[in-house]
């Protein structure tokens, strides 16, 4: 990033706190606000009277070896040991990836247009975050976009590690937190088991969304930002 100049820019919207203390650290920028991802929920809403296909869904790329071991751990290993009704959607799937999701009893989706994943959300009764090492280790408190998408559909949520150092939601509360791949065993078996517990989880992840996460925040953010930079504009003028 060192190489552009952003000099002309009022500023730069950092999606994390820790990535806009980074640009202003390192001097690539004079401002930086932090401006989160959100949900649009005019289209990421519960959808009824889908017809149940499994117990649960992952909706995911495989990636570029960011997140092989994680996935093995967190998704592939407690799917075998469950013998739960699973299936994977992304892109970017290798040979050896379509094998060990063979191996684990998960079937491949393959590709999905992102507005019919609130329909396949809700064939399913859960769904998990497995974020990718860089995100998990260099980036704390940012979760991707997928998170916001899936609490907003309405369905129960497992993460794997990560750490919401910004408190943008309430881990145990809005969602759970698997530690280990033992762990996320023993908790997909329980919300599978336990109807009260996922309709818990389910509902209140949809209303942090609601509260604190939808398009409309982030456009209210983006508009007092907007007059933070006009009413200093309006004083930097004045001054000369």
């Amino acid at each position: 990033m060192a190489s552009y100049d952003l000099s002309g820019y009022d500023g730069v919207l950092a999606f994390g706190k820790v990535i806009g203390d980074l640009y202003l650290r390192n001097g690539w920028t004079g401002r930086a606000w932090t401006w989160h991802e959100a949900a649009d929920v005019n289209l990421f809403r519960p959808v009824s009277n889908m017809p149940p296909k499994g117990d649960m869904v992952w909706i995911g790329n495989w990636g570029d070896e960011e997140r092989t071991r994680e996935l093995q751990e967190f998704l592939l290993d407690p799917v075998l040991r469950l013998r739960i009704k699973a299936r994977a959607y992304g892109v970017r799937y290798p040979e050896q990836a379509m094998r060990a999701l063979a191996e684990s009893g998960i079937e491949y989706g393959g590709w999905i247009p992102n507005f019919t994943v609130p329909q396949t959300y809700a064939a399913y009764r859960l769904t998990i975050h497995i974020p990718r090492r860089p995100y998990a280790g260099l980036l704390p408190g940012i979760p991707t976009i997928r998170v916001f998408e899936a609490l907003a559909c309405g369905i129960p949520l497992i993460c794997s590690p990560w750490q919401d150092v910004e408190h943008l939601f309430e881990p145990g509360r809005d969602f759970l937190v698997a530690r280990t791949g033992t762990e996320m065993t023993r908790l997909v078996r329980t919300v599978l088991a336990d109807s009260r517990m996922a309709s818990d989880l389910a509902e209140n992840g949809r209303r942090t969304i609601l509260q604190r996460h939808t398009c409309a925040h982030r456009a209210s953010e983006l508009l007092k930002i907007y007059s933070e930079l006009s009413s200093r504009q309006r004083k930097e003028s004045a001054s000369i």
